[in-house]
């Protein structure tokens, strides 16, 4: 029963990310990254690791999809068009390099399996004691670089999408203005 609904979860997972990358509407698209980060902490609650699941629908799905959202919405992002380099070499170079990633993954798999077993988990290694441990400690510095990344990029979201006031267009047009001495 557990790989039936590891099999379900990961299926989920896959068709969703596909959703994400290959979907032209970029609201469909964080919607269905919504299906794929809820169908990864599926996947996080059978490894046994139900705090890591909850963290997971939380912060990336409760917020900083929503963040995208938000984004997405504020510069009234339309559907995407076809644009002028979407062309048979951008479709062969893009062949070339999913054949080349399959292959590499296929091989690093290949190797895994046939020369290490993987241990089972331990309720050590999945406490959350150890997880605090290592993230305010050894992470702590990407921790918070990825926290001031996101913080620039609403705000440079905000700043791109902001319509100036009125009051801030008289100085710039007043500024194109030359005045003729008689």
């Amino acid at each position: 029963m557990e790989t039936v609904v590891f099999g379900l979860f990961a299926f989920l997972a896959v068709a969703s990310a596909l959703v994400v990358v290959l979907h032209r509407n970029p609201v469909y698209s964080t919607m269905s990254l919504v299906v794929t980060l809820v169908a990864s902490a599926g996947l996080f609650v059978l490894l046994g690791a139900p705090f890591l699941a909850a963290l997971q629908v939380l912060i990336y799905t409760g917020a900083i999809v929503v963040l995208f959202l938000f984004v997405i919405m504020l510069l009234n992002v339309q559907r995407e068009g076809r644009g002028p380099g979407s062309g048979l070499g951008q479709r062969i170079g893009a062949a070339v390099a999913g054949s080349t990633f399959a292959g590499l993954l296929l091989l690093f798999l290949w190797r895994g399996y046939r020369y290490q077993q993987l241990a089972p988990l331990t309720e050590e290694f999945v406490a959350l004691k150890s997880l605090a441990r290592l993230l305010f400690s050894t992470y702590m510095l990407p921790f918070q670089l990825i926290g001031l990344l996101l913080l620039a990029a609403v705000v440079g979201a905000t700043v791109l999408a902001r319509r100036p006031l009125a009051s801030e267009e008289l100085p710039a047009l007043a500024a194109d203005v030359v005045e003729v001495e008689p």
